[in-house]
């Protein structure tokens, strides 16, 4: 094999066979580094045979487990294309990523097979079962090993679709450049190492899920335990099970997790870092996590970048509350008005990001896509600061600024305060049209359990806190908030429902 093969897993197996790659928590199933690159040709082989070719894509539709691994390294070998499917969206709405990308092959896991049933590929191939098993034991031999390549690095690795709360999911297409560079990024500015171990209920169809920590974790030769679980008790029992040194969770896990009355008992000895991506992170959890000196701190990404960029030190968590960090060893990242020029410190703009890192295209869309660049810099569309030692903070998106009387507004400024209130369990800020004043503030909130608050109370709570024109209007006490099919809280449903009423 050419030296200057993406197929990283087989190095990496040379390096350390015998190691512990991956684990299904559900089950127990462990594979080694060898196991893992040797399954993964197996089922190159069978997909080639089959009649995948290097740029097919390969659909995968299945919840967190050990075959997703097999199809995306199988994926690498054969230079095809990894696709995974969001299996929490409806059949209709998979209808129409599957004729979107047009894939060669779909491999989903039996328990999905009732969804998959309206799904159309070529080649079809259930994982979970017996016959699967029997084909990775075949082990049919890939015949392109030795064919000459051209620019590997150039070529699309994977392909994930983003989570449409702006509109219809997009194809984000990531060469191998853009995963490799996150995951040396990843592992250089993080410090990781071979000892880490980490475990993952993000769900592998996110970039939060197999991007953020998992590939560049099984790049440095640890291990990553995979669950399919969403409840915060028993994933505080597999961090401890299996002796997780760092962990990734949205907010939304975290506030779970530190309601539990076990919370305040367990520990965490081999921890050395809780992260928290996806949404911005309130305050108290936070404060829960420090009151029991462990090291707690948010990380802010995109599908289209990485998606790590930043990096925050523990020693500067307490000092810089709410901050992202400053960029990682191999990120460029500056704040831009709308007029294109930067702003200055502490004042708010777009944040653009500029590094290998970032997306090869939209996946058929080449207008979308150069409307994303500017000079080789990303335009994310989200909204930050910097300020005067070089830390940054994610202020929110820029489609979710609210303008009322001429005066922008900044939700997650407003939602932090609402969440500091003993008795609000989440909160959300939208701009909804106002004969006079364009966009009124409102709010939607859910509520701790056995815990009271009218609109009157939280109103005036916010009085002296941040100024008058940015206190909600309205009020919409809710059970729970509506969320995405990655768990972000979805101000979409939220404007609707204020719509509706």
């Amino acid at each position: 094999m050419r030296k200057d093969s993406m197929d990283w897993l087989a190095a990496r197996s040379a390096l350390t066979p015998h190691r512990t790659a991956a684990i299904n928590a559900e089950t127990g199933e462990a594979w080694s580094y060898a196991q893992m690159n040797e399954r993964a040709c197996a089922l190159a082989g069978y997909l080639e045979a089959a009649g995948v070719a290097p740029g097919d894509r390969v659909a995968v539709l299945a919840q967190n487990d050990l075959c997703c691994w097999d199809a995306l390294f199988a994926c690498i070998k054969l230079r095809a294309v990894f696709v995974p499917l969001n299996w929490r969206l409806s059949g209709s709405e998979l209808n129409a990523i599957v004729s979107d990308c047009t894939p060669k092959a779909l491999l989903y896991h039996s328990e999905l097979e009732s969804l998959a049933r309206g799904l159309f590929a070529p080649i079809t191939l259930q994982a979970g079962g017996v016959e699967y098993e029997s084909i990775i034991s075949a082990a049919i031999p890939l015949r392109h090993l030795e064919a000459e390549r051209g620019d590997e690095a150039a070529e699309s690795c994977m392909m994930i679709y983003s989570g449409g709360t702006t509109g219809k999911p997009k194809g984000v297409v990531l060469s191998h450049q853009s995963v490799l560079w996150n995951m040396l990024n990843t592992i250089v500015s993080w410090n990781l190492t071979a000892s880490d171990v980490t475990v993952t209920s993000l769900p592998l169809f996110h970039t939060g899920g197999i991007n953020a920590l998992c590939l560049p974790i099984l790049y440095a030769g640890g291990t990553v335990v995979v669950s399919k679980e969403s409840r915060a008790e028993p994933l505080m029992e597999l961090i401890q099970r299996y002796a997780c040194t760092i962990v990734l969770m949205v907010p939304t896990m975290y506030r779970m997790m530190i309601d539990l009355p076990a919370f305040a008992h367990v520990q965490f000895p081999h921890v050395h870092t809780f992260l928290s991506g996806g949404a911005p992170c309130p305050i108290a959890i936070y404060e829960a996590f420090e009151s029991k000196g462990l090291t707690f701190k948010e990380g802010y990404g995109l599908t289209e970048a990485g998606p790590n960029n930043f990096y925050m030190d523990p020693r500067a968590v307490v000092h810089k509350r709410g901050s992202v960090g400053k960029p990682m060893m191999l990120v460029q990242v500056k704040i831009v008005s709308d007029s294109g020029c930067e702003v200055a410190i502490g004042d708010v703009g777009e944040i653009w990001l500029r590094g290998k890192h970032v997306f090869q295209c939209y996946w058929n869309q080449p207008e979308t896509t150069q409307s994303a660049f500017v000079d080789g810099w990303l335009r994310t569309g989200d909204l930050g600061r910097r300020d005067e030692d070089g830390f940054y903070y994610i202020v929110g998106r820029k489609a979710d600024m609210i303008i009322t009387g001429g005066e922008n507004v900044y939700p997650v400024e407003v939602e932090q305060i609402m969440l500091e209130h003993p008795a609000v369990k989440e909160a959300a800020v939208v701009g909804i049209p106002d004969p006079k004043w364009g966009e009124s503030i409102a709010a939607a909130v859910a509520l701790h359990p056995d815990h009271g608050l009218t609109d009157e109370e939280l109103r005036n709570y916010c009085i002296g806190k941040i100024g008058k024109y940015k206190i909600p209007k309205r009020f919409l006490f809710l059970q729970e908030l509506p969320k995405t099919h990655v768990g972000k809280v979805d101000k979409k449903r939220i404007c609707q429902m204020y719509q509706e009423m």
